[in-house]
Parts: structure tokens; sequence; C-alpha cells
């Protein structure tokens, strides 16, 4: 790839990663409103402060590049910000439904960082490949700060919610922990598909099984504690699945979109199933607490696995964009 070429994707880079930090903005400044604990609303506005100052970083960069934010994208990342706000907010455990989100998005913002930071030391830009990873490192931290609130979300969660109820409540977090394991085994089906990588396919079809393996299990629990899976809940993430993958297939940098998203939603599922091992002890059901417990030691070592994969995602990316100009 030539060096204009290069620069041409640095400089896409550079955009996605300031519309997706203009999201962050949107969750940040609203997220202490929702989080319904105090230390849980401090670790927002905390980092709000960190995300204005990445944004400038990254609009400042932009500026040094000759070019500026795309409007439409940064307009995309708000609404979306919005949007996961009111999901979170529209859920009768708000505070767990928001950390769980927000853990995922500052790993999707580390795997954009990761991504950002490949591109930039291959075009020769040492300022960018800097900023991205100070950014990284903030964004980890943050992440950092998130898992260790895992307990009071749970506590804030369940905290108007009597002793008695706990069994209903362990069902419907198996409920929807079923349908995230459906919407990861519908993108993990396409993800071989719309990938180059030999890899970073195989790593998928590998973690497709394991999926396979997450849903029977949680299945089995719910049907043990008297529960069945939600059927809207499924359907609606199988569909959002696809949406996904039909997005990603569009992209001219499939490989690196794909598994920087993969990654997310692998903490997405981690955060998930943090919050669902705590109802569970809670709710005094030691065999889904362990069951959980099993899966998650599953979930974070393909999301590691992940990890390992950011410079063969980025050269596949490149070599496809070459292809396709």
């Amino acid at each position: 790839m030539s060096d204009r070429d290069l620069n041409e994707q640095l400089v896409k880079y550079l955009t996605d990663v300031h519309s997706i930090e203009e999201q962050a903005l949107t969750q940040m400044r609203r997220a202490p409103e929702i989080a319904g604990d105090s230390e849980i609303a401090e670790a927002f506005r905390q980092h709000c402060h960190e995300t204005e100052r990445q944004e400038e970083r990254v609009r400042a960069l932009l500026e040094a590049a000759g070019e500026s934010p795309s409007t439409i994208k940064d307009v995309a990342g708000k609404a979306g910000g919005v949007g996961m706000l009111l999901f979170a907010k529209l859920q009768p455990d708000t505070p767990g439904k928001l950390v769980a989100h927000a853990y995922s998005y500052e790993h999707m913002e580390v795997a954009a960082y990761e991504l950002l930071r490949r591109v930039a030391e291959r075009a020769g830009s040492s300022d960018t490949a800097i900023a991205a990873q100070e950014i990284c490192d903030e964004e980890r931290r943050m992440a950092g700060r998130l898992e260790s609130l895992f307990d009071r979300a749970a506590d804030a969660s369940l905290r108007e919610v009597a002793p008695d109820d706990l069994t209903e409540q362990l069902r419907k977090y198996l409920a929807d922990a079923h349908a995230i394991e459906m919407q990861s085994a519908q993108m993990l089906e396409r993800a071989p598909e719309i990938t180059e990588p030999e890899g970073l396919a195989r790593l998928y079809e590998e973690h497709l099984e394991e999926t396979h393996g997450h849903e029977e299990r949680i299945r089995n629990r719910l049907e043990a504690i008297g529960g069945t899976t939600s059927l809207l809940k499924d359907a609606g993430m199988r569909l959002g699945a696809l949406n996904w993958g039909a997005f990603f297939q569009a992209q001219p940098d499939t490989p690196a979109k794909l598994a920087g998203f993969a990654y997310a939603f692998e903490h997405l599922e981690i955060g998930g199933y943090e919050q669902l091992k705590r109802v569970a002890e809670r709710a005094d059901d030691p065999e889904t607490a362990g069951t959980v417990e099993r899966i998650l030691g599953e979930e974070r070592l393909a999301a590691r696995k992940l990890a390992t994969r950011w410079d063969e995602a980025v050269e596949a990316s490149l070599t496809q964009l070459v292809a396709s100009s």
C-alpha cells in the first residue's frame, strides 16, 4: 500500500475513533443521572473529563492532517449513545445494565485505538501512534474501574427486590444471557464467511462451538429453576446479529472492524455474566453461579485470544483495501 493510501486510511480511522468518542461523551454526560449509586456515578463523571480530552486530542490529530471530523459519523455516534442510555434506563435493573454496557463500550474503544495505533505506525505517524496508545491505556483503566463496581451495580439493581423475588430475577437474567448467546452464535456463524485471515476465522469457529455449549448450559439452568427462554428476546437478538453481519460485510476493512466488534461483544457477555453470577449468589443458587463462573472463564479466554490478533486483522484489512481499489 502506498504512503498516500496509508495516510487516507489513517484519516478514516481517526474519523471513526472521533465518532466513537462523541458517542462516549453522550453516554458519560448522562450516565450519572441513571447510575443508581453514588460511586458508579462518580466513575462516569471522572471518565467524562477524560473523554472530553480524548475527543480534543483526536480532533487535533485530524486537523493536523488537514482534515476534520465526519459530521455524519459523529451524529450517528451521538444518536447511538442516547439509544444505549435509553435502553439501560428502561430496564428494571438499570445500574447493572448500564455498567455492563459501559464495560463493553470501553473495550470497543480499546480495540479501536489498538487498530488505530497499528495503522498510524504503518503510516509513519508517531504522534498519532503515541496518542492512540495513551488513550487506549486510559480506556483500559476505566474498564478496570467499572469491573471493580460489578458488586455495587448488582446491589443497586437488586435494592428494591424482595428476597422471595430473587429467583424470579434470576430467571430474567438467565433469559437475557440466553438471548445474548443466541446473538453471539448468529454472528460467529457468519464471521468466517466475511473475514479473510485463516487464524481469525479459525478463532471464530472455535468460539462458536463454545457458544453453543454456553447456550445449552444456560438453557438447562433456566429450565431447572422453572423458567423458559424468551422467544421475543432471542428473536430480537438474532435480528441484531444479522444486521451487524450485513454492516461488517459492507465495510471495506471488514477483518479489523469485525475483530474489534467481536472483542467488545465478548466483554458485553463478560459484563452480563458477572451480573448474573452475583444474582445467582444472592438467590442462593450455587449451581447456576458455578455454571456462570465456568462460562466466564471461556469468554475471558476468547477475548484474550482476539486481542492477540490485532496485527493480523490490520494487515488483512489493508490488503483487502488494496485489492478493492
